[in-house]
């Protein structure tokens, strides 16, 4: 056997799918395996291996291995003479395999091999070739020389960015997204580290097939697209911690006593100086614009009401009693900036009219609150409005500022509904475009692009491939969805790099799947469409769910002295109210037992389940288990509500 293709899979179904469907094409004239170790997911991944690629062997742990100790487990039972260690968020051109087997074949003395990769919009990846991130190499990293000086032998080393990224060179370090391994050579230097959880394996195995005499070489004579699902990630303090962390387990494996101190040296310092601005960003993109619409609103008040009292209240000397300067402006602009919060006017990206909106149901609650307060405190109805008036211009105004800064989960637009380009052929482009029709993101405009020129000219294309260039700019197209059941991966990657002017977004429909995957990361809320309308995931319904759950419990505590008469369980009920209220339970929940197969979102235990909604009861456990998914997937607040009116004397369970 020639290939043996090991696939890490953790959680990323679609991504994986779409991984196998080129793995295959790419297999296709080559004795090889494939093998998937599945580190316990729990998203529907090895159902979904199961059933559409029976082929593969599939491994499933019971836990998190981590990656090295997975990668090692498909090791042990692959045959083939060259061993690929491939990440499941990639995509190979539908030659790669027959390429990287030729040259290695042609080369006795590579041991390893990396390809160039690009990004979900087709931009290369540095990575694809780097050094040994020596203390020198990773401190000019670290501290930004490398970005300053790109083209630099000393600075830009991690990167080797002085090399052609269009010819092939001998590297130092390759990537463990893809990285082809002589299976001689692994039985020579040994497997992969074990105790590299995560990241810097890829850099050490590297660094021991050149100690053993072999060379690792990159060859962009194919290309792979590599969502990069760590990108989004690495503001974050934990990437900060285990990446670095990692580098720390190298350099005292490999460097010299007095190198591997000051490495690590300047790893600590860097671990430092990077988690502080990790969560300086974290906290700084959070409280920027409620701070922002703090201010802003604080200050149009003040000066509303200093104009106000001069002019009508107070013309003939005098002003506004301190308590209502100091505590009740500040109490109103706390009420306005809560009342955006739970319209979902902070939610990202952020939209102007949810801002607005939150605004108006703050001033609603202001007056009303106005109306219950004593004469004493009723300093003037008329500032309120006037306030709210402010906030209506200052708002829209501060986010539009924000846009122009380009600050990128400011969004003026209607993202959903986005104009779209399907490339594919009559069938399957109009399956993609029923998919895009019925998912969450409501397209304005769907067109669909034969990959045929005999094609073009049917009433369902408005053109061929050729013309999508010119049709991109005349039909003002936001995203190119690319039909892989048609369409070679090569061809995908060319276009994606021809078109890196156009500005716009591409996704991939895997053939015979309902996702349509794309962008630069697979952590990108957005850039997975999916028939899922309205998840309960997402911020606004948890938000909304919790706001159900304590308006409710209120409401039953307060009748609770009748209520307790018409419930099966009193002790329960009372119990379970004062559960609710304090976030242990929710009064709705998922069906117990019906969960498996499926990766559903966490939300609280429940009270009641959909199952305690319906007239007729469910026993069959795959049943109950779609019924679970449902819930979960197109969540309501209503729902909620009907469910717990319908079971009314079960709040006791």
């Amino acid at each position: 056997m020639k290939l043996s293709v090991i696939i890490v899979n953790y959680n990323v179904e679609y991504f994986l799918e779409q991984c196998l469907h080129a793995v295959r094409k790419a297999m296709q004239g080559v004795e090889g395996e494939v093998i998937v170790v599945d580190n316990n997911s729990i998203d529907g991944s090895n159902r979904m291996v199961k059933d559409k690629f029976p082929e593969v062997k599939l491994i499933i742990n019971k836990k998190n291995l981590g990656f090295s100790r997975a990668n090692n487990q498909g090791i042990k039972v692959a045959k083939g003479e060259y061993v690929l260690l491939l990440n499941p968020d990639t995509v190979v051109e539908d030659d790669t395999f027959s390429k990287i087997i030729r040259f290695m074949d042609q080369h006795p003395t590579a041991g390893a091999l990396g390809v160039k990769m690009v990004d979900g919009s087709g931009k290369f990846l540095p990575e694809s070739k780097r050094g040994l991130p020596t203390p020198a190499a990773a401190a000019y990293k670290m501290f930004g020389l490398s970005k300053l000086f790109p083209r630099s032998k000393r600075f830009a080393h991690y990167h080797l960015g002085y090399l052609d990224e269009n010819q092939t060179h001998e590297v130092e370090v390759l990537s463990g997204a893809f990285m082809l391994l002589r299976k001689k050579v692994l039985d020579e230097i040994g497997l992969l580290d074990e105790s590299f959880f995560m990241y810097g394996e890829d850099i050490d195995l590297s660094y021991r097939v050149i100690k053993a005499g072999y060379k690792n070489y990159y060859f962009p004579e194919t290309r792979i697209i590599h969502y990069k699902g760590e990108s989004t990630k690495k503001s974050s303090v934990n990437y900060v911690l285990v990446f670095y962390n990692a580098m720390v387990i190298f350099a005292k494996k490999h460097f010299t006593h007095k190198n591997a101190r000051m490495f690590t040296f300047v790893i600590n310092i860097a671990i430092y100086f990077r988690a502080f601005l990790a969560i300086l960003s974290r906290v700084w993109e959070r409280l920027v614009l409620p701070l922002s619409d703090a201010a802003a609103l604080f200050g149009g008040f003040y000066m509303i009401t200093k104009l106000w009292g001069d002019s009508f209240i107070y013309r003939e000397g005098g002003s506004y009693p301190h308590v209502f300067l100091y505590y009740v402006i500040p109490s109103y602009i706390v009420m306005w900036l809560l009342s955006i919060y739970f319209t979902g006017g902070y939610d990202k990206p952020v939209r102007i009219k949810r801002s607005v909106g939150g605004l108006l149901a703050g001033t609603v609650l202001i007056l009303v609150l106005y109306a219950l307060l004593p004469e004493s405190m009723r300093f003037s109805r008329a500032l309120i409005l006037l306030g709210t008036l402010w906030g209506m211009a200052v708002l829209p105004a501060i986010r539009l500022l924000f846009h122009l800064l380009k600050v990128p989960w400011v969004n003026l637009d209607n993202q959903h509904n986005k104009r779209f380009l399907v490339i594919g052929e009559k069938e399957e482009a109009g399956r993609v475009a029923s998919l895009l029709k019925s998912s969450f993101v409501k397209p304005a405009f769907v067109g669909l692009v034969s990959t045929r020129h005999d094609e073009g000219e049917l009433a369902e294309f408005i053109g061929n491939i050729e013309q999508a260039k010119d049709i991109i700019t005349i039909y003002k197209i936001d995203e190119v969805v690319f039909c892989s059941k048609n369409i070679a991966h090569q061809t995908i990657i060319d276009k994606m790099a021809e078109w890196q002017q156009m500005q716009v977004d591409y996704k991939i429909a895997p053939e015979d799947s309902l996702s349509i995957i794309g962008s630069n990361s697979i952590h990108t809320r957005g850039d997975l469409y999916t028939v899922n309308i309205n998840a309960v995931d997402k911020v606004a319904n948890r938000r909304n769910k919790r706001l159900v759950d304590l308006f409710v419990s209120l409401l039953l505590l307060a009748i609770s002295p009748v209520l307790v008469f018409f419930q099966r369980q009193p002790g329960r009920f009372l119990k379970n109210i004062f559960r609710v209220l304090f976030g242990s339970k929710s009064w709705v929940g998922y069906v117990d037992g019906g969960q498996s197969g499926f990766h559903l979102p966490h939300i609280r235990p429940g009270v009641l389940s959909p199952l305690d909604g319906m007239k007729v009861k469910l026993t069959e456990p795959d049943a109950v288990s779609k019924l679970n998914l449902l819930y979960a997937r197109d969540y309501s607040v209503w729902r909620d509500l009907n469910i717990i009116l319908f079971a009314f004397r079960k709040l006791g369970n």
